[in-house]
């Protein structure tokens, strides 16, 4: 099993920056990859960045290169940079863990891009 904690989401203006964390507890040595998901109301839930073990990563079409996965192996925490925030991003971010047969999804971080 493993638990996904999220934290950093809260309330941005438009043009500014967020971080978000999601550490890894558990078996996480089962984990080839983690990623950032988000579903905006309404909306299906899309990738926003993904990022392996062999630290290849890939991003959703709505990234445009303002976000940025990162991790720190030592913390098993994945780290996602977003900058240039937009109204469009308001969203539930959600941490995924991906391990052989199965994904683990976080409690979700909401963010809201407002003025």
């Amino acid at each position: 099993q493993v638990q996904l904690v999220e934290s950093g989401g809260g309330l941005v203006q438009p043009g500014g920056s967020l971080r978000l964390s999601c550490a890894a507890s558990g078996s996480t040595f089962s984990i080839y990859a983690m990623g950032w998901y988000r579903q905006a109301p309404g909306k299906q839930r899309e990738l926003v960045a993904r990022i392996t073990s062999g630290d290849y990563t890939n991003y959703g079409d709505s990234d445009k290169g303002r976000f940025t996965i990162s991790r720190d192996n030592v913390k098993n925490t994945v780290y996602l940079q977003m900058n240039s925030l937009k109204p469009e991003d308001t969203a539930v971010y959600y941490c995924k863990a991906d391990s052989p047969g199965r994904g683990y999804w976080g409690q979700g971080a909401q963010v809201t891009v407002s003025s």
